[in-house]
């Protein structure tokens, strides 16, 4: 195992291999190779992402639903990213739907199932959310009359306070809305046993899986949701949101919608022309991540790959969380190692801004992130909104030598 990067994992290429896919590895800063621990707020994307997208712009390039070639290869494209997207979340094709991104699709949604609310019925999330999973039922609050309840967040932990979710869902609840991971903690929700709560009340399950996306397997069956939202560009792709939606739903939501475009599912939650070539783009990522594990079949290979790049994140996670945690002045947030998250630590350093510690650790070539992360509600329940955290993600390219140089660069700054 080469740097604790699980390079001999079997049967998953090796972190060498996997990093030469990736040109923006290449860049220099200070006269140091940069290291990127931003991926939380956005991968690096490798070159079979970009190359699909320019042949798609630059051999096939059309609108859709006409009759000469290049109107047909896009309709073709776009259906093959369909299915790859469906093997991805384990949908079928026309259970996915594409948008700008998730915030735009959980918008769109959100009108929809506003229409079928009344004053006095209530919307459930957590105070874990990114806030793209919040605005939009705050929306219906105040054009509906709708109540959102948010289950609290353990600041101590980090971790979803179970017995004050129970509580807040009622007869009255008519859709739990919540985040599969803390894009800000790393924190992983155990959606199923959300979902049967919600399903006790007959309540609909919305999951915002934008964070978790990148770091495990996902299975809208074994989830036991009715709308799932995801961002290409958390899991190497561009910048497009995925959105599953449970078909006999997606037929039947009244949609905002032009009257002459497509009314059969999945084309009727998209409205005017679709990003094509990011579309292509996201399937060029989901197809990079299943060249990563042997096989035939392109959903097991997509879950080997996703549980054995796990297991390295965790290797890399738990180094990390030990190293800062022999710092002097540096305080950690969220779940232990050991316990369900991601491999996205969020940390302060006492006595300056996060944004300091980032600036700092960006002149020695290594890319974090600083700030709320549209996670507000977090911050304030650690006290932490004027100063907040500085955020380090473990991506696929991640080494155990960048982690090293990570600690070294936040040891200087309390030294």
């Amino acid at each position: 195992m080469a740097e604790g990067t699980g390079a001999g994992a079997p049967g998953l290429a090796a972190v060498e291999t996997i990093r030469a896919q990736f040109p923006a590895l290449a860049r220099q800063h200070n006269g140091r190779s940069v290291a990127y621990f931003d991926g939380p707020g956005g991968t690096q994307v490798p070159h079979a992402v970009t190359q699909a997208m320019t042949d798609y712009l630059l051999q096939h390039n059309a609108n859709t639903a006409w009759a000469y070639p290049t109107s047909e290869e896009t309709d073709a494209a776009l259906w093959r990213a369909r299915q790859a997207l469906a093997d991805f979340l384990g949908a079928t094709p026309a259970e996915i739907a594409f948008g700008c991104n998730m915030t735009t699709l959980t918008f769109h949604l959100s009108r929809a199932l506003g229409r079928r609310l009344n004053a006095g019925d209530e919307v459930v999330a957590t105070e874990l959310e990114h806030h793209a999973n919040i605005a939009p039922w705050q929306a219906l609050v105040r054009e509906r009359g709708v109540r959102l309840r948010l289950a609290r967040m353990r600041p101590e932990t980090g971790e979803l306070d179970w017995e004050h979710l129970e509580r807040q869902i009622s007869p009255r609840t008519r859709l739990l809305a919540l985040t599969a991971a803390s894009n800000a903690l790393g924190t992983i929700v155990q959606v199923p046993r959300a979902a049967a709560l919600a399903r006790q009340v007959g309540a609909l399950v919305f999951v915002d899986a934008v964070h978790l996306a990148a770091h495990a397997p996902l299975a809208v069956r074994e989830l036991d949701c009715d709308f799932l939202a995801c961002s290409a560009y958390k899991f190497y792709g561009p910048h497009v949101g995925v959105l599953y939606a449970r078909r006999e739903l997606l037929e039947e939501l009244d949609l905002p919608r032009l009257e002459p475009a497509p009314d059969t599912a999945p084309e009727r939650f998209e409205t005017g022309t679709q990003n094509h070539e990011g579309i292509v783009g996201a399937a060029a990522a989901v197809d990079f991540l299943a060249s990563l594990a042997p096989g035939a079949n392109r959903r097991a290979r997509l879950r080997a790959t996703l549980e054995q790049l796990g297991g390295r994140g965790d290797a890399l996670l738990r180094r990390l969380w030990d190293g800062l945690g022999e710092i002097r002045g540096v305080r950690r947030y969220g779940p232990p190692p050991g316990t369900p998250r991601t491999p996205t630590l969020a940390f302060t350093v006492d006595g300056l801004a996060a944004i300091e510690v980032v600036r700092h650790l960006a002149e020695q070539a290594l890319f974090a992130t600083h700030g709320d992360f549209y996670a507000a509600t977090v911050l304030e329940r650690l006290g932490l909104s004027a100063q907040g955290l500085v955020r380090a993600g473990c991506a696929c390219y991640t080494t155990g030598g960048e982690v090293e140089r990570l600690l070294q660069a936040v040891a200087e700054l309390t030294g």
